[in-house]
């Protein structure tokens, strides 16, 4: 635990410029704990980011480290973070988020379980075979510093050494996620995300509603009104070409998320609402992992202040996204979506501009769970915990999944060692003491399992 409470002491949150020092010493911190471990380490510079009022400022370093290189054994690359949210007291916390504070058994701190926990946990895994002289395979890390800010600069570092660094790696290990339940679990599949702004631009300046009201058509009616006919009551999407794309859901995977130990009423009051899209585990579960959604997230340019204010926007932009499912293909979703809403704003035969963008266009994830690396998996979830994993998908997005599948087109398995309960991103972050200690038993057993898989030859 003294590792992991020096680490949660480091307030590297990627998304406030000023704690870049503290982010840049977290780097510095992870490369010397493997260097002292006896790794090759490098911290390889992926150059600069460029902030919104023009001044540039340096990225966090990426630590890569490599024990053993044995070419007849299997290679495997470990993926993580250290960067974190932000996390304040004031913001509802009962301990200090920078102070890992042991509470009846969970480790309460920023980053414990996401994702400092399961970095350290791979890199005691690895130092307890280093201590037998005796690592089953060869071990890479990669460990970045913007994750939570979108991983600026990690496709083109990977990218870059995709024939140097990587060009011996079988397999990819990602531990940055979470079970479902409190039984452990496989992560197989992610949603990927496209994210728009619509914006809808009229009158050249703001106007007062009660000397321009009933004489212009309104920027803010008309976006209102379009964002109206993206998604229906029930949750069904009414963009045409959306549902008609998503991969159809088989009997084997209805079968799955049957077995999978899911409980509604405790998932309504985790979040604190009477009633659910759906009311039964297997179509809840279903569109929380592998159907597309539609959310709209909020409109730049509207009147948000305390208080009253009788103002006409001019040019009001919304905010919404669509997350991605296998068979969906973000360019066409571009199209489609831009198409769909410029068809229903000509109808309201406004003079406003309606621009559509799609800032991000991330793609989902998915593995195959008959793969030796899942049957591995399942083999060191049963002698670790005596059971069968739960095979689950994520309903976020982690792109570099995707990067690492299209660039180095290696086989990747996410192998979540958080609780269900572990609070990531909010209030309270803990990684549980039975976690942190099984979940480093289970790589270690992993690893093992890995070591047994046939080489095969091209």
């Amino acid at each position: 635990y003294k590792t992991l409470r020096e680490w949660v002491a480091v307030e590297s949150d990627s998304s406030n410029v000023l704690k870049r020092p503290d982010l840049h010493r977290m780097m510095e911190m992870a490369a010397q704990k493997l260097r002292l471990m006896g790794g090759t380490v490098e911290l390889v510079d992926i150059g600069e980011q460029e902030l919104p009022d023009g001044q540039t400022l340096a990225l966090p370093k990426v630590v890569t480290a490599q024990f053993g290189n044995d070419s007849s054994k299997h290679t495997v690359c470990v993926y993580g973070h250290v960067d974190v949210q932000p996390a304040k007291l004031e913001d509802g916390w009962a301990t200090d988020p920078y102070n890992l504070t042991d509470i009846n058994g969970n480790l309460y701190g920023r980053g414990a379980s996401d994702n400092k926990a399961p970095v350290l946990a791979w890199i005691h895994a690895v130092e307890a075979y280093q201590a037998l002289n005796m690592l089953p395979v060869n071990v890479k890390f990669v460990i970045e510093g913007m994750e939570e800010t979108g991983s600026n600069g990690l496709d083109a570092m990977i990218l870059a050494q995709r024939d140097t660094f990587f060009s011996d790696v079988d397999y990819i290990i990602i531990s940055d996620c979470s079970w479902l339940s409190r039984r452990p679990a496989l992560t197989y599949g992610t949603r990927g995300n496209c994210y728009f702004f619509a914006e809808v631009e009229g009158p050249k300046q703001d106007l007062h509603s009660g000397v321009y009201g009933g004489t212009v058509i309104e920027p803010m009616t008309d976006l209102i009104g379009i964002l109206d006919t993206l998604i229906s009551p029930s949750g069904k999407i009414l963009i045409p070409g959306i549902r008609e794309a998503v991969a159809p859901l088989s009997d084997e995977e209805w079968k799955m998320y049957q077995d999978i130990q899911f409980d509604i009423d405790s998932y309504k009051n985790k979040i604190g609402v009477s009633q659910l899209m759906y009311n039964n585990k297997v179509d809840l579960l279903a569109h929380m992992w592998r159907y597309p959604t539609v959310s709209i997230h909020g409109i730049e340019g509207a009147f948000s202040d305390p208080g009253t204010k009788t103002v006409i926007p001019a040019k009001v932009t919304a905010k919404f996204s669509i997350r991605q499912v296998p068979n969906m293909d973000p360019a066409m979703v571009k199209k489609q979506v831009t198409d769909y809403l410029h068809s229903v704003f000509a109808k309201r035969k406004s003079p406003n501009t309606l621009k559509v963008t799609m800032v991000i266009g991330a793609k989902p994830w998915l593995a195959d769970t008959q793969h030796p690396l899942y049957e591995a998996g399942k083999a060191a979830v049963k002698r670790v915990f005596g059971m069968d994993p739960d095979l689950i998908r994520e309903g976020g997005t982690i792109p570099i999944a995707r990067t690492f599948q299209d660039v180095i087109e290696k086989s990747i398995i996410m192998m979540p060692i958080g609780g269900f309960d572990d609070g990531l991103h909010s209030q309270n972050e803990k990684m549980s003491r039975y976690n942190y200690i099984e979940g480093t038993k289970l790589f270690i057993a992993y690893l093992n399992e890995v070591s047994l898989i046939k080489k095969t030859t091209v």
